[in-house]
């Protein structure tokens, strides 16, 4: 406690480590004053006065006695956020009594302090956030993607898509935002995929066919999942982008049902075929052969593929595509073996690449599937491990 004679001597001294002692208590007084009225407006007087104080220390004294305070008198604050760039940043970063209209006015004009100091704010609306980022600072545009709390625009995370993929800080701030839309997030896929393909160590490191290889699988990979997550919240426009550029081919169809991005596929189908999206999950689901190899013909498939996606839907029916490796296997597995024996080995033209395709993924999924079985069965099994008699005769290997 201190009496008002003692708080008029300190705010008048000439020392001004005792006018910012005053100013603070003056400040704490104000926001827990609960008494006369007159008493309160002589204490908002001496807050107003504090302002035109010409020691920095005084005025940085009132400012943070009202810095947190939802109840701080708003013409002060505004007053103390056009004052030194200490105190101002302090405001602008921190206090609730700002609304929109005041920050982004500042931003317009700010320099790079104050724009870091606004951008820390506890709560940026999407307002607040794209007149940041449209001040092109690329760091404050950058941790503002990184706070999961900041809503953007989903036509400026495309901006920043298009501006900044090639940056790799920007893309991993993009992609790690559930917000992005999937033609973004495709964008910054092909320009990782580009940035991977040209780095040395990795180009170093694997033969530029298997490179290739991984790569390409990883593109289709990326495109199904993605495409995945829009049709499940209903997004448009991703799937009709992809079949007017043209990107939509046999191998990304069938990656897409290997990988058990069944409801993109589906999707895919009813874009292909023009037929509703509800009609085509009714046929995939539940449809006959004919009816299946109608729809596919629909998708201006040759009759062996047309023939192929229908025994790939006949065997997917009975499996667990979306979460089980080990039935991805099996219906590769299948359909490579039903192709063999109905053709008898001498696969058609048109099915070669979709061949030598499930070729390929038997062997991934296999690898998949057969991880950890062995380790599994040896904590269970209690035998021991039967191996054939070893001859005299040693097999010699030429050297490498």
């Amino acid at each position: 406690m201190i009496g008002y004679q003692e708080f008029a001597r300190l705010s008048q001294s000439s020392d001004s480590d005792e006018r910012g002692h005053a100013a603070h208590l003056a400040a704490l007084a104000y926001l827990g004053f609960d008494g006369p009225a007159d008493e309160h407006a002589a204490l908002y007087a001496a807050l107003v006065s504090f302002l035109d104080d010409p020691s920095v220390k005084v005025r940085a004294a009132l400012a943070y006695g009202l810095l947190h305070a939802e109840r701080a008198p708003r013409p002060i604050l505004l007053a103390l956020m056009h004052d030194s760039g200490v105190i101002a940043r302090a405001v602008l970063q921190y206090s609730p009594v700002l609304v929109d209209a005041d920050l982004v006015g500042m931003v317009h004009t700010a320099d790079v302090e104050t724009l870091f100091a606004i951008a820390q704010r506890d709560k940026i609306s999407r307002r607040l956030a794209r007149a940041l980022i449209d001040r092109a600072e690329d760091g404050i545009s950058l941790g503002l993607l990184r706070r999961s709390d900041v809503e953007i625009d989903p036509d400026l995370l495309d901006t920043l898509a298009n501006r900044h993929g090639q940056d790799a800080a920007f893309r991993g701030a993009l992609l790690a935002r559930k917000d992005l839309g999937g033609h973004a997030r495709l964008l910054l896929v092909k320009h990782a995929t580009d940035a991977l393909r040209g780095c040395r160590m990795v180009s170093g490191a694997l033969a530029a066919e298997r490179l290739n290889s991984i790569l390409r699988d990883g593109n289709d990979t990326a495109i199904s999942a993605i495409g995945e997550g829009e049709v499940c919240r209903k997004a448009q426009g991703y799937v009709e982008q992809l079949v007017g550029a043209e990107r939509l081919n046999t191998r990304l169809l069938l990656h897409a049902m290997v990988t058990g991005h069944v409801m993109f596929f589906a999707a895919c189908v009813a874009e292909l075929a023009g037929v509703s999206q509800t009609k085509t999950y009714s046929i995939l689901e539940s449809g006959s052969r004919p009816a299946l190899r109608a729809l596919f013909g629909r998708c201006g498939l040759s009759a062996a593929l047309c023939g192929l996606f229908v025994r790939l839907i006949m065997h997917a029916r009975s499996a667990d595509l979306a979460d089980d490796v080990a039935a991805r296997h099996f219906v590769v597995t299948a359909l490579t073996e039903d192709l063999i024996a109905e053709y008898e080995g001498d696969i058609p033209t048109d099915l070669e690449e979709a061949f030598a395709y499930l070729g390929e993924q038997n062997i991934a999924l296999a690898r998949k599937a057969a991880r950890g079985v062995m380790a599994a069965f040896a904590e269970t099994a209690v035998g021991v491990l039967s191996l054939p008699r070893q001859e005299d005769e040693r097999l010699h290997l030429p050297a490498a």
